[in-house]
């Protein structure tokens, strides 16, 4: 795959990273820094990606291990200057902003295998893909859902 390949996938999925991002880091600027080092960590992996799953799980599950590694990682001191590419499309209204940032909120308190888990289910990925990326049984997808989504009902209520 060429550079011009490349960035033609990343554009029809960015918002697989940018909602990634979103979700396991707070400022712009950390989320930029996540989004730079997920599209370094699909540009080195591409070669080895056969095809076997779908573009979007594989996006995925290198975005979602970007993610959570990096949070392991001590961070460096760094300054940015340069903006996200391409931001994800605004709230249509107030009420759904205020709504969706409570949700993301209640997200964010979740732990790493947790948020994962619940991206996937948003990006309404079946169980078994679910399972694929985060390297859980199929079975073990519907126990950790109903979890997470009793653990988001008490948060939210809060």
């Amino acid at each position: 795959m060429d550079e011009k390949q490349f960035l033609t996938l990343i554009d029809g999925h960015q918002g697989i990273i940018h909602k990634v991002c979103r979700l396991y880091r707070d400022s712009p600027e950390d989320q930029e820094d996540l989004f730079q080092e997920i599209i370094y960590q699909l540009w080195r992996g591409i070669p080895s990606f056969k095809g076997e799953a779908k573009v979007s799980t594989w996006i995925y599950r290198v975005a979602l291990n970007t993610a959570i590694a990096a949070f392991r990682k001590k961070k460096p001191e760094i300054e940015y200057t340069i903006a996200l590419p391409d931001l994800l499309e605004e709230p249509q209204s107030e009420e759904l902003a205020l709504r969706q940032e409570r949700l993301f909120a209640a997200l964010k308190q979740l732990d790493e295998s947790e948020k994962a888990i619940i991206t996937l289910y948003f990006e309404e990925l079946s169980y078994q893909q679910i399972a694929e990326v985060t390297g859980i049984n199929e079975n073990y997808v519907g126990v950790k859902l109903n979890r997470i989504k009793n653990k988001i009902q008490k948060l939210l209520k809060l």
